[in-house]
């Protein structure tokens, strides 16, 4: 039961990081998620931390904001 709540506080680290990312590009969440080429209610969960996104959705994201992934994960763990 403890690596589920560690794997929850690890997406919440990862989806406050998207969001600030995204805020400081400019982008609001719909038209993130759009440019991204991800539905906003997947998006939404991604910044709330309710979801485990894959790495595809993760390299997308990070192309969109034109940072390496790496960037991106960077103070998540």
């Amino acid at each position: 039961m403890a690596v589920v709540g560690k794997d929850r506080e690890l997406q919440k680290r990862l989806g406050k990081r998207v969001r600030t990312l995204r805020k400081e590009a400019g982008f609001s969440q719909e038209s993130f998620a759009d440019a991204c080429g991800l539905h906003r209610t997947y998006m939404g969960s991604i910044e709330r931390g309710e979801t485990n996104p894959t790495l595809t959705s993760l390299a997308n994201i990070a192309i969109t904001l034109k940072i390496a992934l790496s960037k991106l994960l960077e103070g998540v763990d």
